[in-house]
């Protein structure tokens, strides 16, 4: 319940947004408190699920391919095909929507065989799936590395600017993406599941040594496949549930509408997507009231918007990385 957080953890979750592996030293030192509050506020926020720092891996610095998949169920498979879908290391924000009729998910394919299995093969010939549909995500205006924390946070400027980290040198250029040996895999694994996890224990999973490992972190991190994210309780942030919506926007003016989209406060994400609507994005409102007044002032004053569905999460099933 949103009672059961105060300002404090607030403002710890906005620094953490910042530099999700800044010491507790450096955030206690921007927040005006101790070093041992810090710590002890993060360890309960975390060990309650609250809050936890991911590594995250952009798809498009590895070549790779990102869709929104809308999976329409009998209602009564809905939850086994949602919960088959969030066990599957390559999803992520696995939804029910449509009054429980309908799964949407997104899906990261890193070879066009990934792609043609799951949404050729595999998903139409499960038990009960009765359609699905694919989005391939063409361009995101909004997420990633981007948060809802960002733009939703009690920071203010000055404290902002002290802790973000310095801006990395431009890294040098290589063409084609990046590929990634197994040692790589084993690093992104074990920061999706702790992004803070320490450079001894990250040697420890890759095999590497910690000066290896803090090599290559800063390589991924400037060549844009790394990124760090927080997974948090939206009631710490004043935020109700989340509304998937799919508009269509006259091609003319899917940028224009897609920048717009990215700075409004209620959009954690916002991309242009193929498919029989070209811009899609998740929003996060206090309640249903504050969902009718965002749809009636701000996405009503997109330019050229013909056609808007939305879509309330009823129930996530699974979030950011591994989370279930």
């Amino acid at each position: 319940m949103e009672s059961d957080y105060d300002e404090l953890d607030r403002r710890l979750v906005h620094a953490l947004q910042i530099d999700g592996r800044a010491p507790f030293s450096t955030i206690a030192a921007a927040l005006g408190v101790s070093d041992r509050t810090v710590a002890r506020r993060y360890a309960r926020l975390r060990s309650t699920g609250a809050v936890r720092v991911l590594g995250g891996v952009d798809p498009l610095a590895l070549g790779a391919e990102l869709w929104l998949l809308r999976v329409r169920c009998a209602p009564s498979a809905a939850v086994a095909v949602a919960e088959a879908l969030a066990r599957r290391p390559d999803t992520s924000w696995v939804s029910l929507t449509s009054g429980g009729t309908e799964i949407t998910c997104t899906v990261r394919a890193e070879t066009e065989a990934d792609s043609e299995a799951l949404l050729l093969a595999r998903l139409p010939r499960t038990p009960r799936v009765e359609g699905v549909s694919a989005h391939s995500v063409l361009h995101s205006f909004y997420g990633g590395p981007d948060s809802l924390i960002a733009k939703l946070g009690p920071l203010d400027g000055a404290t902002v600017a002290a802790l973000r980290p310095p801006a990395a040198a431009p890294a040098a250029h290589r063409p084609g993406p990046l590929r990634l040996d197994d040692g790589d895999r084993r690093l992104l694994a074990a920061l999706e599941t702790d992004g803070r996890a320490g450079f001894e224990e990250l040697a420890t999973a890759t095999g590497w040594s910690p000066t290896t490992v803090r090599r290559r972190m800063t390589e991924l991190r400037e060549r844009g496949v790394l990124y760090l994210d927080i997974d948090c309780d939206p009631h710490l942030l004043g935020v109700g549930t989340r509304t998937l919506l799919w508009i269509s926007v006259a091609p003319p003016y899917l940028e224009e509408a897609g920048r717009a989209l990215a700075g409004h406060p209620e959009v954690a994400f916002a991309c242009a997507t193929t498919g029989p609507t070209n811009l899609y994005a998740t929003v996060v409102c206090a309640d249903q009231r504050a969902l009718y007044r965002y749809l009636t002032t701000r996405v009503a004053a997109l330019p050229a918007v013909s056609h808007v569905e939305t879509a309330p999460a009823i129930r996530t099933v699974k979030q950011a990385a591994n989370r279930r």
